[in-house]
């Protein structure tokens, strides 16, 4: 089998630790440069002069103007960035960046329209800055599409909303930001204040811009034109599960890793524009990729129609659950439903003994259960302890069924794998049931830098 051959795949090199402390440290100095100019132009004085909501609406706007910067970049998959914090990381500071930036905006309209004019007077206020100041009828396009970004964003309408649409609508991000801020190149004062500031912000706008350009679009057509990659066959696994088998060109040089996954676009008719994130199901090698899909009728049903010769365009490698920070030992993996996949192609890869592998699978029912032969394979060959947890979900939040859910969850954890505490714990599933498995592995004495997580949600 396949599975049984050492990966020649090309690896990316492993971010540095201290590339996460500095990257926060360099966030929040960015703040802290922001303010520090808005003081050196007289802001503080502002404020005390009478000024209250102008100087304020400066500020507030200021750090809006920030944080959105900031955001372009969290949406930028910068691989260093990506290697270094993580998907689930930076999926929750992409989210709180998100509503912070998005808060401050709102502030600031509302004090500067104050500002300039007066409570009683704000609808009028707010109609002549927008037509008579130049940029602000941009501004007011790009900032209603944050609008509609941000409320297409919160739980409940995303619940609603199919995966396809809710990933074009938060496209518009990168256009409303285009459209919000050069008004305040063009008009705001704390812009222009000084050369250091001038300097500042438009380094900060060709940074972001720059990142854009080169990791969402240049770096994807080069990778893309590079490799080739084309459905060589397509095979069911199951129940709506069907795995996808790829070749292309010098997959060698790919610099992905067992557990990642890409964005997939398949050139196989309408809707091909439209990417979906699917993990590689085994571990890469030189000859084939292989991704399996799970048909959730959010368009992962046209995946069983594809024909060999089909095109694929990929964005990535993305995520950080890969065997680069493994140092040896015993491994407990914790897998629900399709999060078994990038778990199986770690299985390949991690050098453990004999013995000291544990994958514990979460399924509703025997005939979800997906790779079923490779799973023995593994028993059968590196001795990996298989552990099937079968049936309706638990009425609380946990990550055992409902029939073991009078066990604690932590007492449960380290039954079935009593060496959990000393183990690397990759944990892949749902977000629900991926923070209850964490945070049963946390009270099992699994320290916090040893729980690998990849969460199934947008």
């Amino acid at each position: 089998m396949s599975i049984a051959s050492p990966p020649i795949v090309r690896r990316a090199p492993a971010a540095p630790r201290w590339w996460a402390d500095l990257g926060g440290l360099a966030a929040g100095t960015s703040l802290l440069v922001v303010t520090a100019l808005w003081v050196s132009d007289g802001g503080v004085q502002a404020l005390s002069d009478g000024s209250f909501a102008l100087a304020a609406g400066q500020i507030t706007g200021l750090w809006a103007a920030d944080l959105l910067l900031l955001q372009v970049l969290l949406m930028a998959r910068v691989p260093i960035v990506e290697r270094a914090f993580g998907q689930d990381r930076l999926a929750r500071w992409h989210r709180w960046v998100g509503f912070s930036s998005f808060w401050l905006m709102v502030t600031h309209i509302v004090l500067i329209t104050i500002g300039y004019g007066s409570l009683v007077r704000f609808v009028q206020t707010f109609w002549e800055l927008t037509v008579d100041y130049p940029g602000m009828l941009l501004a007011v396009a790009g900032s209603a599409l944050l609008v509609l970004v941000v409320v297409t964003s919160l739980r409940a309408a995303r619940r609603r909303l199919r995966y396809e649409s809710w990933h074009l609508l938060h496209l518009y991000a990168y256009l409303g930001v285009g459209l919000a801020l050069p008004h305040q190149l063009w008009t705001g004062q704390d812009f222009l204040a000084s050369p250091a500031a001038t300097v500042y912000w438009w380094t900060l706008y060709a940074v972001s811009a720059g990142a854009v350009v080169a990791y969402r679009i240049g770096l994807p057509a080069w990778r893309n034109w590079r490799h080739r990659l084309v459905v060589s066959h397509v095979a069911v696994e199951g129940p709506g599960l069907t795995s996808v088998y790829l070749s292309g060109r010098e997959l060698d040089r790919l610099p992905v890793r067992a557990g990642q996954f890409f964005q997939w676009r398949f050139l196989d008719g309408p809707g091909w524009s439209r990417s979906h994130p699917y993990s590689l199901s085994a571990t890469p090698h030189g000859g084939l990729l292989r991704i399996t899909v799970k048909d959730l009728g959010d368009g992962s049903a046209r995946v069983a129609r594809l024909s060999p010769g089909t095109k694929a365009l990929v964005e990535g490698p993305y995520g950080k659950l890969t065997s680069e920070t493994y140092a040896g030992g015993p491994v407990t993996m914790l897998a629900c439903g399709i999060g078994v996949t990038p778990l199986l192609s770690l299985l390949g890869e991690l050098p453990y003994g004999p013995g000291e592998a544990t994958l514990i699978y979460r399924a509703r029912s025997e005939a979800e259960i997906a790779f079923r032969y490779e799973l023995e394979w593994f028993a059968a060959r590196r001795g990996v302890r298989v552990v099937y947890l079968l049936g309706r979900r638990a009425q609380r939040e946990s990550w055992l069924p409902a029939q073991y859910a009078d066990h604690a969850d932590a007492a449960a954890l380290t039954e079935i794998a009593p060496y959990v505490a000393r183990s690397d714990v990759y944990i892949c599933g749902p977000e629900v049931w991926a923070e209850a498995a964490r945070a049963a592995a946390r009270q099992a004495g699994t320290p916090a830098e040893r729980v690998h997580t990849e969460l199934f949600s947008w």
